[in-house]
């Protein structure tokens, strides 16, 4: 069984710095996409990073490409979403997901935009909150 735990989330100033993590076990980490999604009150879920850890190809979405780095600690089976100069519009719950790679990621030498239907194992979210 996949277990996902997410941890980091905290209330910070505009401009301010914050370090998710997602804690996985039950899975071989190399056969994963591990992707953070963000979903803010009243909006739809967003997928803001991806990662696959068997070649390092990752995915960013344009509104948070160049502030937020994905990362994984291979020893720990952890996958990290370092976030910087942080905005208000940032506010959201956080959320990491797996899915299984497919022919497509190992065809390319970058990931593709991450799906929130395509991951099928998740964590129960940490809330991060971002003030001016």
């Amino acid at each position: 069984e996949v277990q996902l735990v997410e941890s980091g989330g905290k209330s910070v100033q505009a401009g301010g710095s914050l370090r998710l993590s997602c804690a996985a076990s039950g899975l071989i980490f190399e056969h994963y996409v591990i992707g953070w999604f963000r979903q803010a009150p009243g909006k739809e879920r967003e997928g803001v990073a991806g990662i696959s850890r068997s070649d390092g190809n990752t995915y960013y979405a344009d509104s948070v490409r160049g502030r937020f780095t994905i990362s994984t600690d291979n020893a720990k089976n952890t996958v990290y979403l370092q976030m910087n100069s942080l905005k208000p519009e940032d506010t959201a719950v956080y959320y990491c997901a797996t899915r299984l790679r497919t022919l497509q990621d190992r065809l390319t030498s970058t990931l593709p935009p991450i799906r929130g239907t395509d991951f099928t194992d998740w964590g129960q979210g940490t809330l991060v909150t971002v003030s001016s």
